[in-house]
């Protein structure tokens, strides 16, 4: 099954003309693409599949999402390490 989990922008930068940012997933932080939502400002949240923001979402839903992805152990991977790129939650 593929997931979208959500991550809180702590940072935007450009990286090889790509919009990038740092994404806080509670405490874990990784690269994220950040083209598909060029709106996106730092402190918002994002839905993060496979190293791109798909989606902006509120900070309630975001929570909702996490406490959920928490109890069903579906948090695992975001342990796994970073590609050598460090784009790839």
């Amino acid at each position: 099954m593929c997931l979208g989990v959500p991550g809180r922008v702590v940072e935007i930068f450009r990286e090889r003309e790509l919009l990038m940012g740092k994404v806080d997933f509670d405490g874990l932080r990784k690269q994220a693409c950040l083209e598909h939502v060029p709106e996106v400002r730092v402190g918002e949240y994002v839905i993060v599949h496979v190293g791109f923001a798909i989606s902006r979402i509120d900070e309630a839903e975001a929570r909702h999402v996490f406490e959920f992805l928490a109890r069903i152990n579906g948090l695992d991977e975001l342990d796994a390490p970073e590609d050598p790129a460090g784009t790839f939650p």
